[in-house]
This record gives C-alpha cells, structure tokens and sequence, in this order.
C-alpha cells in the first residue's frame, strides 16, 4: 500500500515475528548469545520481557541459529493441563501416537530423546507465553522432562519465555525444585532514545531504504509514546508512514507522529497499563 510511495521493497514494521528483521543491540546480542550458550549445554532458561518487547521474535532467531541438528519443539498456547501439555510436548518432538496416560507419555518422550542422541541429534522445547501455564502441576512436568539426563548431558534443552509476572510466580516456594534447575535467566529491557533511532533505521534499511525517513522529532515522540517497546514502535511507525503518505510528506515529521498519536487505541491502552504497573507511593499527589 505505501511501499511504493517510501521506494520499500518489503513492509518493514509488521508484527510478525520476522528474524530478518531482529534488531541486535547490546541488550538483544546478550540474550540471544545466553540463549544459544543454554541450548547447547542443554541447559533448562528462561527469557522474561513485557508484552511486546520482542520476545517471540528472539526465539524464532534462536531456532534458526541452532540449526537442523536439533529437534525443536515450540508450545505456543502453553495453557493446558499436565497432561495435554505432555502430549504436545510428544507431538511437537516427533512421538508418534502419543499414549493416552502421562506416564506412558514420559516414557514415549524419554525414549524419543534417547534416539535423537543416538543419531547425533538433540531435542530443543520452546515454551512461549509461559507465564498462562494453569498451575503447579504442569510446571511439574516440565521439571520431570529436565530428569531425562545421561551421566554427562541433558536430554533435552528448555526454554520458558514469559511476561514478568513468570519470575513473580516462579519465585514462590512451591517451584523451588524447578527454578533451581534453571541455568540461564534473561529479562528483556525496553529500547533506550538512542537503540529506537537505530531500531527504526535498521528495519527500514532490511526493507531497502537507507536513507533517513523518520526525522529527530519523530523519534522522540514514537520513543516516548512507546516507552522503546518495539511491538508499539512498529504499529506507530506504520501509521506514520501511511500518515506521510497521504500527506505527500518527503519524511516523517513531528507533526506527522503527533497526528497519528491524537488517537491511538494501542498507545491509550499502553499508557493505561504504564499507570497501573506504577507503585502507590510512587505516584504524584
């Protein structure tokens, strides 16, 4: 629709999670290095970030970094019970016919595992939103699938990636057994004034421009309309550029960001949410 108008050859703000698109500053190379040094010491990680802070796009970028040797198994509604969750986790690592009783299901995934390392091959599960897993019993099957070990290795290496409140939930005493377990931990940080310049410039250069179309003033009202959370980056942005357009701007100014920020759903309902995360006695009287 507006490629055409800003010479794109690909829209560079959508928000699917598109690895070519992965923005690797200092804070996104760590995590994405911590992820990779998990996975091949098969080691049990976690990744936490707030609702759009690229989350889902990193782990797309790990199992592509990974390679074909591993098995990769990815949950992407995690919230069922134990032992829906098991059959999943059977489905997803290639079990055929999953068994019906959990224990049956342990020991089909065991023995998958165990023939994956006898080819060589290792098994890889992503857990995505895992802060929606109901409750203690399904994260107890998750600490029994970090049990399948040999006396030098894991079995199976586990990545839970989840919205804060997971560390909330994992802190408790209940899951002291599984958060031991745990061998690798990263949060996600929002994008810093100066990392939401390079972010905008990165995306529109993958889609073919190198040029600057987002002017100083724009990037500062997207940066503090957004807080540097990419997901409301990339909605605001394609905003601008369609407002540009209709406008016949040549770049995309101030005023241009003020337009599309007058009446915005997605950056109310961020505000909304930033207000309610503020501590009580933080707040102005």
């Amino acid at each position: 629709m507006y490629e055409a108008y800003w010479e794109l050859i690909d829209r560079p703000f959508r928000k699917t999670p598109d690895p070519r698109y992965l923005f690797l500053n200092e804070t996104y190379e760590e995590a994405l290095e911590r992820l990779l040094f998990a996975v091949e010491e098969m080691e049990f990680a976690l990744l936490t970030g707030e609702v759009g802070s690229g989350k889902t796009t990193l782990t797309r970028a790990l199992v592509d970094r990974v390679g074909e040797r591993y098995e990769v198994g990815m949950i992407l509604n995690p919230r069922l019970p134990p032992r829906q969750f098991l059959r999943t986790v059977a489905l997803e690592l290639g079990v055929n016919e999953p068994p019906f009783h959990s224990n049956d299901l342990l020991e089909r995934i065991h023995e998958r595992l165990l023939a994956l390392y006898e080819a060589d091959r290792a098994a890889l599960l992503v857990v995505d939103e895992a802060h929606l897993i109901p409750g203690k019993p399904t994260f107890e099957e998750i600490r029994l699938l970090t049990n399948f070990q040999l006396d030098d290795q894991n079995l199976i290496a586990i990545v839970l990636v989840g919205q804060p409140e997971l560390r909330g939930r994992l802190r408790h005493r209940t899951y002291r057994a599984l958060t031991q377990r745990v061998g690798v931990s990263f949060h996600l940080v929002p994008l810093s004034l100066e990392d939401t310049r390079a972010y905008l410039a990165h995306r529109l250069s993958i889609a073919g421009v190198e040029r600057s179309l987002f002017e100083e003033e724009a990037v500062l009202r997207l940066h503090a309309a957004t807080d540097g959370v990419p997901r409301l980056l990339n909605h605001l942005a394609t905003q601008a550029l369609v407002e540009g357009m209709a406008r016949g701007a040549d770049q995309i100014d101030g005023g241009v960001v003020a337009a599309v920020l007058n009446d915005d759903f997605a950056v109310e309902a961020h505000a909304a949410s930033r207000k309610e995360r503020v501590p009580l006695g933080a707040r102005k009287k």
